[in-house]
């Protein structure tokens, strides 16, 4: 929910949910740039209201408020990014590159993304003493009470919504084995995706795939260990020389941030993240 500061300058603000890996794509990219920037983490189900209030459209987050405009989407938000601040580079100079590495960006939205998140809530979601502390996470008293009792409504709307059902989840992970197939097929003598430097390629398939690596690097503390059957898929995929990737990926260009630090902080700018 809102961490109740009011907004006194001109900084752009991302509206989160912290575990989403779409969200953290968007939160890599403004650190990877340095960009001074607020966070609102919200709570899910109550993220598509804020979100639909936002944009007029979209319902889920990531959504940047930037010079007074509401930016849904994560690639859209990026290529925004890459337009205000373009240093240091997310998209490569040479146009053939920037093709590809596009074209990278949307295989692993498309392709990746919501196969991995219904695979690993497939396993989540039947233990809510796990999924309530990933979801609670530097979130306020009152609103914890609030998820923990809504909890089994949530579940049902998550399960509706996204397809969290037993057969939809285990071809869901056989699409993310097929993602890591294809992302190790295209790591190339650099060790990136496209070309000799980090670029959106490689962020957003280190960023959609990071609960494979879990990631020291990752801005947010770990609150809860995934079930067995979760734990064993991921690290199945963490073995793999992408998975090894992945961590790599995190170690190199992870930055540890620039948003806003709370009201009461001791002047971390660099290392304190807003709520």
């Amino acid at each position: 929910m809102d961490s109740g500061e009011t907004r006194t300058d001109e900084r752009p603000i991302l509206w989160q949910l912290q575990i989403s890996h779409y969200n953290e794509k968007v939160r890599w990219a403004l650190d990877y740039k340095r960009i001074p920037h607020l966070r609102r983490s919200l709570l899910p189900a109550w993220h598509a209201l804020k979100a639909k209030q936002l944009t007029g459209e979209v319902e889920t987050t990531p959504v940047l408020t930037l010079d007074g405009r509401a930016i849904g989407d994560s690639t859209h938000i990026i290529a925004a990014l890459e337009e205000r601040w373009p240093q240091p580079p997310l998209y490569p100079e040479d146009e053939a590159e920037r093709r590809r590495a596009l074209e990278l960006e949307d295989f692993f939205d498309e392709k990746l993304g919501p196969h991995i998140r219904r695979a690993v809530y497939q396993e989540l979601l039947p233990y809510p003493e796990l999924t309530v502390p990933l979801f609670a996470n530097g979130q306020k008293p009152w609103a914890r009470l609030l998820l923990r009792a809504t909890f089994p409504l949530l579940r049902v709307g998550m399960r509706r919504s996204m397809n969290i059902y037993e057969e939809p989840a285990e071809r869901s992970r056989e699409k993310t084995v097929a993602a890591m197939d294809r992302l190790e097929a295209e790591i190339g003598p650099s060790g990136y995706l496209v070309g000799d430097s980090f670029s959106v390629a490689d962020l957003t398939a280190a960023a959609l795939f990071y609960p494979v690596a879990r990631p020291p690097e990752f801005p947010y503390p770990s609150v809860t260990d995934p079930p067995e059957p979760a734990r064993e898929f991921v690290d199945s995929l963490l073995e793999r020389p992408g998975g090894q990737w992945v961590a790599e990926m995190y170690r190199r260009h992870r930055d540890p941030g620039t948003a806003q630090p709370r009201r009461g902080g001791r002047g971390k700018k660099a290392l304190v993240r807003a709520t």
